[in-house]
This record gives C-alpha cells, structure tokens and sequence, in this order.
C-alpha cells in the first residue's frame, strides 16, 4: 500500500489520546479520595473498573478489526469512549464514574488492538518498525505531560480573576466541587472530534498477518491448557500490575507520608515516572542488542526492588527521586516478557497475543488489592506486595525457555568492523 502520512499523523493521536486518558487517573487519584470521601479500597475499584475493560476486550476487538474493518471499529471505540465521557459529564457521582471509567477503558482498550496493525498498513512494512518505536516516543511523552495539564488546569480553576474564556466556559458546566472533572469534559470534546475526523477520513483495508489474526476457539482452548502460556500470562499480570500500583498510588503515598501536594509534587513525580520509563525503553532497545533479554530483564527486575524498596522506606527527598526511577526500572519488562513469551511458542501466534494482552487485567487486580491491603496495614506496607509481582517477573526471566534467542551484537565485532573501514 502507499504510505499515508496524514493517516500516521492521526494513528499517533490517538496513541497521544490512549496513553493521555489512560494514565491520567494516578495523579487524579489523591484529588478524587479527598472529594468523594473515599477510603483506600473504594478508591482501588477506579483503575479496577478502567483496567477490567483492558482484560474483557482485548480478544473481542481483534475480531471486530477482522470482521467489520478499521473505520467501523475506530468509529465504534471512539464512540463507547465519548458515551462513557458523557456520561460522567452528566451525572458526576462515584457510581457513575466506575460506569463511566469502564465504557471508557473499553474504548481505549479497543483502540489500542484496532491502530496496530492500521499502522502497518498506513506507514508501510518497511518503515513499521521506525513508526512502532515513535508510537511508544508518542504515549511515552503523553503519559508525562498528562499529570502536568491535569496540573496547570486545576491551577488555572482555582484563579478567581483573570481567566481564559475556556476555563471560564468549563467552570460554568462542571460541578464547584469537583474540578477535576474538567479533564473529562474536554475528553467529551475531543472523542466527538475523533469521530469527525474519523468519518471523513479514507482508511485502507487491513490485511491481519499470521501473527495479528485472533485465531479460532479451538486455538485459544489449546492453548489455556499449556502451563507455559499461563506462566508468561501472569508475567503479563505482573508487569501491567506493578506499573499501574505506582502510578495509582504513587501521588497518593506521598501525601500520605511526607505531605507532598498531590498538585505540585505528587503530579511532578508520576510525571517522571513516565518520563524515565521512555528512556528506560531506549536504553532497554541497545540494552537487548548486546545481550541475553533474559539478563536484562533480570538485572532491571533487581533495580526495581532497590527503587521500591528505597520509595517505601526512605526519607522525602529519597522518596522523590527513587519513584521516578523504579520508572526506568521497569521500562523493559512488557516487551521482553511479551517477546519471551511469541519466541517460545511455535505457532498460534496471533492467539497468544491475544491472550497475553487479556493479561492487562493486571492493571485493574493490583492496584485494587494494594487498595485493600492499605485500609488494613497502611499504604506503606500495602505497597510493598509490588515486592511479590516484581518477583515473579524475576522467575519469568530466569526459567523460561524460549525456542529462539534474541539476536545479539558483541562489541568487539563491532569494533573490528569500525577499524576496517577507518582503515580502508
């Protein structure tokens, strides 16, 4: 197909627009606990109901693409997102938030099967490996920016005088008490704009390869009766658990224990978490190049208990900084645990995916029993069962088996080669 930059254009807003919804509900939190009078566990069933969607639809949107194509399948996750939006702009209660975060995280969760393959076709295989990368630069950077906004926008709420139009129109239709669901009337506007453009816009047909079909029932039936798919699963669990307990609890814990404005400080830190985690993935790529993916999963999984345990355990200043960093520490574990998992199975590859990404589940089951945990021993403690997910992708990267190793490079090669063309 011809490549179609206007469509890559738009592919990479809306990896912008899913990692921006998606992660923005960790510096959120602190606010919403203190509005609503919510206690710990309460608090848990927000990502819970956010992140369920992510476990229920994953499969399903694969074979929706497969079967009604990318525009209907991007028109329809982009309309479950702007009902769920609505929904909450209209009736701004908790209950209506749990609906509201799990209509919402169906579409996110749909969107994010639907522009993978679409890229492909949009961008051209040649240059799909340089656009994968740049998608992940994209939600990378949005994930940063995205406690930054929430941010500025509160500020800016809290100024009596001297108000932009905009702010002054959304003060008018949110409710005093609740400012923060601001952010939730500009999603409305925006998903209602996405499924303008949307529907204007040509989209090419989608040819699903081999390795991005669902596959059948009586795949998937084989394969939940192997123990190694359920072994790289759970690794799956483990890691989308682990990165949504921080995020989600993150501003949280500071303001619990070194009173850190979850506006100021709080919001500072789960941006740099995200922000390191992006730099993390760069160094992971050169990282995996010189040696076995497995070590570097190891060594990242011994870095992320150092950060965690200096997080829970050390001073304010301490706090702060090691935060952030268990970002980086866990930047490469999704895809090499993703990689590991494809690379020891033979075939159906299309269908462990599948499988795997149901596996996003984690991100709603963590948090929630980190929530639990902390109304019956505190936060600080609650945390430290990150110690247990953590773990198990240390026992993903030290006994898995995979069929096909990571291609490596040494660097005295490397060298050699460099000095025969200096010298030739």
């Amino acid at each position: 197909m011809k490549k179609n930059n206007l469509l890559v254009v738009l592919i990479l807003c809306i990896w912008f627009l899913i990692s921006f919804v998606t992660n923005i509900l960790g510096p959120m939190l602190p606010i919403i606990i203190g509005d609503f009078q919510l206690s710990l566990t309460l608090a848990a069933f927000l990502p819970f109901s956010f992140f369920l969607a992510y476990g229920i639809t994953s499969i399903p949107a694969g074979m929706m693409i497969e079967r009604f194509g990318a525009r209907n399948a991007l028109l329809l996750a982009f309309g479950l997102a702007f009902a769920g939006s609505f929904l909450f702009v209209l009736f701004p209660t908790y209950n209506i938030v749990l609906i509201s975060l799990f209509i919402i995280g169906t579409g996110m969760a749909m969107l994010q099967v639907i522009i993978l393959p679409l890229m492909r076709e949009a961008g051209g295989e040649r240059n799909y490996a340089f656009n994968s990368v740049l998608a992940q630069i994209v939600f990378g950077l949005a994930s940063f920016l995205s406690p930054f906004v929430f941010s500025g926008i509160m500020h800016t709420l809290a100024q009596p005088n001297n108000q932009p139009a905009f702010i002054s129109l959304l003060r008018n239709v949110i409710p005093p008490t609740l400012p923060w669901s601001s952010l939730y009337v500009l999603f409305t506007l925006v998903f209602a704009a996405m499924l303008l453009i949307i529907a204007c816009i040509k989209f090419p047909a989608v040819v699903l390869k081999n390795e991005e079909k669902t596959g059948s029932i009586q795949n998937y039936k084989e394969l939940l009766g192997q123990k190694k798919v359920w072994f790289f699963f759970f690794g799956i669990v483990a890691y989308v658990g682990t990165e949504q307990g921080l995020a989600n609890w993150m501003s949280q814990f500071l303001d619990n224990y070194h009173q850190i404005d979850p506006l100021t400080g709080g919001a500072k830190a789960v941006a740099w978490f995200w922000g390191l985690m992006s730099l993390g993935c760069l160094l992971g790529l050169l990282l995996v190049k010189l040696m076995d993916a497995k070590r570097v999963l190891q060594g990242f999984c011994v870095l992320a208990f150092i950060n965690l345990f200096l997080a829970l355990f050390g001073d304010r200043e301490i706090a702060l900084i090691a935060f952030p960093c268990c970002g980086i520490s866990i930047s490469v574990m999704f895809s090499i645990i993703f990689s590991l998992a494809l690379n020891s199975m033979d075939k159906h590859h299309g269908s462990v995916s599948g499988i795997l990404c149901t596996g996003i589940f984690g991100g709603a089951l963590i948090p929630f029993i980190i929530g639990w945990l902390g109304d019956l021993v505190g936060l600080r403690y609650a945390m430290c069962f990150l110690s247990i997910t953590i773990g198990y992708m240390f026992i993903v990267a030290r006994f898995s088996t995979p069929l096909i190793q990571n291609q490596t490079i040494r660097l005295n090669e490397v060298s050699a080669k460099f000095l025969k063309r200096s010298n030739g």
